[in-house]
């Protein structure tokens, strides 16, 4: 047998196997759901084993949320990476694609194994919601149903034919990566239907009864979770991907190892900060939406029962914007000629350390009746006027400029533009950057002399400075480099240890704001299944304490990271090794 015929017979074998394996799993599920729903007694709602049923399926849909999050994110880059070594036509950039993918196989079994436990629990925990709900969306579930069987089919092909689809066949090899995504996307946007709808309810009448399908689909919140988790979940992926770059390079036992994981890792990261850099903007895209919908859900959510989890989540993504930073620093050590951007580094810090206090400061705080009196409130009379939205939007998005600026400083690191304008390129560049400072400063400091229902709409105008100015700078940065005289290679490699367990720290802190967020997105619906339409009449249709939902939160984290490190230990036993 020719080594073509051999590539295209293992291709088809392991595509059949995935397929197998999956319908497998299915049809199991599909027996053991019908099978304990004719067993177990009528009822609204059962126990868990005695366990809190909310708490069963929080943990099971977190885990499967989190590796679909992971198993949508790392196609989409690897498809990048694949597309970026045809165009330079360096070949690292195809391994590096295909090193990524191999985390896929693994991680494609766990997502299913996990989404099969959470299709029983709900049926079983919630057989009348899950019938109301099966009753309006009978056809979105067969679609999700036929998008599983043709991601499945298309993901272990696209992993399976990597060597086959080679040379003059690449583009068909491209194209299924970009099959795969799309597929992913489609999963993903189908999913998000069942979870905006009973948050944000539409095309049901009072007495919940359809009248339309389309309008129930496309509620308030459906299109912003859409773009929100799509962002999220590649730069979720990308942080995973980084994370199993540095377990390898602190592994690696030669200089080779090490200078091939340290890029690996940088790739990773890169991607994870790109797409993490926007998601603050599709996060109000998203809390505006929740807001038009139901004021007391939006207050709730920012200044009732959930305002301290916000906290939590500010300092959180307070530290990845420090993390990031710290990488990218680290990493110019490595780049020729980078040096002379070092003066950059502190006032760039104390911007970010400035940025995270305020980011991370209450409105409200915890006091004593003496404190309070003293204060004369709830609000302290300086720190509370930095706890306002108006404050943190203004933080976030001067950190967001801080980070941006360090990706292009350390891009430019070992690189002299050569180009004629190259002086006022960069007088350009600096003032589109300081104008968007001075635009967030400036709606940031006005927005504490305007009423409410205007302050709310300066927030655009923040964003859109920033945005606009980020694009500029890059549209003058791709020319301004192009032909730029390098001072030297990069010597990837020498890279202090530290910078790992920047990226460790960088994965466990996405996993840990996902967890956070789903639960705050989860629990702003109180005791809803469906807000405003079907009530939750459980014995646990309570919201319960910040501690314990943190520490559930927490655990789900462990449970996550033990099972992706069965994943990295799969993939590094050797090429193919986790696809068996």
């Amino acid at each position: 047998m020719s080594h073509s015929s051999l590539s295209t017979f293992t291709a088809l074998k392991g595509t059949y196997q995935g397929v197998l394996k999956i319908s497998l799993m299915l049809a199991a599920t599909y027996l053991v759901a019908q099978g304990l729903s004719a067993y177990l007694p009528a009822a609204d709602y059962r126990l868990f084993f005695g366990f809190s049923n909310r708490t069963a399926i929080w943990v099971v849909a977190e885990l499967h949320l989190m590796f679909a999050a992971f198993v949508l994110g790392v196609p989409i880059f690897a498809v990048i990476t694949e597309f970026v070594g045809v165009a330079t036509k360096e070949k690292r950039y195809d391994d590096l694609a295909k090193e990524f993918t191999k985390l896929l196989a693994m991680a494609y079994t766990l997502t299913a194994v996990l989404g099969c436990i959470l299709l029983v629990l709900v049926i079983v925990l919630y057989p009348k919601l899950t019938g109301y709900l099966s009753k309006l969306f009978k056809p979105t579930w067969l679609l999700y149903i036929v998008l599983i069987f043709g991601e499945v089919i298309i993901a272990y092909f696209y992993w399976y034919s990597w060597d086959l689809l080679q040379g003059a066949k690449k583009k068909w090899h491209l194209a299924l990566g970009v099959l795969v995504n799309l597929w992913g996307t489609a999963l993903l946007f189908v999913a998000d239907i069942w979870v905006t709808f009973m948050m944000s309810p539409a095309g049901i009448d009072d007495a919940g009864n359809l009248t339309s399908l389309w309008a129930a689909i496309t509620n308030p919140t459906w299109m912003p979770i859409n773009i929100h988790r799509l962002l999220a979940n590649v730069a979720f992926g990308g942080a995973i991907a980084a994370a199993y770059a540095a377990v390898r390079f602190l592994n690696a036992t030669t200089e080779e190892e090490r200078a091939r994981f340290d890029w690996m890792g940088y790739v990773g990261s890169f991607i994870a900060i790109a797409a993490f850099i926007p998601l603050p903007f599709a996060g109000y895209w998203l809390g505006r939406e929740i807001y038009q919908f139901s004021e007391q859900m939006g207050v709730s959510m920012m200044g009732g029962s959930f305002a301290w989890l916000w906290i939590l989540q500010a300092m959180l993504i307070g530290g990845l914007f420090l993390a990031s930073n710290f990488y990218l620093w680290l990493g110019m050590g490595r780049i020729p000629g980078a040096e002379r951007y070092v003066k950059f580094q502190i006032p760039m810090m104390i911007l970010l350390t400035i940025g995270f206090i305020v980011w991370a400061t209450p409105r409200s705080i915890m006091a004593s009746g003496t404190e309070m009196s003293a204060m004369g409130g709830s609000h302290h009379p300086f720190l509370g006027l930095f706890g306002v939205m108006a404050a943190k939007n203004t933080a976030v998005n001067l950190m967001i400029l801080t980070t941006f600026f360090s990706f292009m400083l350390y891009r430019r690191g070992n690189r002299i533009p050569m180009v004629s304008w190259a002086v006022t390129g960069k007088i350009v560049q600096a003032l589109v950057i300081a104008t968007a400072a001075a635009v967030v400063l400036y709606y940031g400091i006005y927005s504490y002399f305007v009423p409410s229902n205007i302050r709310i709409g300066f927030s655009i105008y923040q964003v859109g400075a920033v945005l606009a100015a980020m694009s500029i700078f890059v549209a003058i940065d791709i020319p301004l480099l192009k032909g730029a005289k390098e001072i030297g290679a990069i010597r990837w490699g020498q890279i202090p240890a530290r910078a790992q367990y920047a990226l460790f720290f960088m994965a466990i802190s996405f996993t840990w704001l996902m967890g956070l967020m789903g639960y705050i997105r989860s629990g702003i619906r109180q005791y809803w299944h469906i807000y405003g339409r079907v009530m939750d009449e459980s014995a646990h249709a309570f919201t319960m304490m910040h501690g314990q939902a943190t520490i559930i939160v927490s655990v789900i984290t462990v449970i996550f990271f033990l099972l992706v490190s069965v994943v990295f230990w799969m993939a590094s036993r050797g090429e193919g090794g986790a696809a068996k």
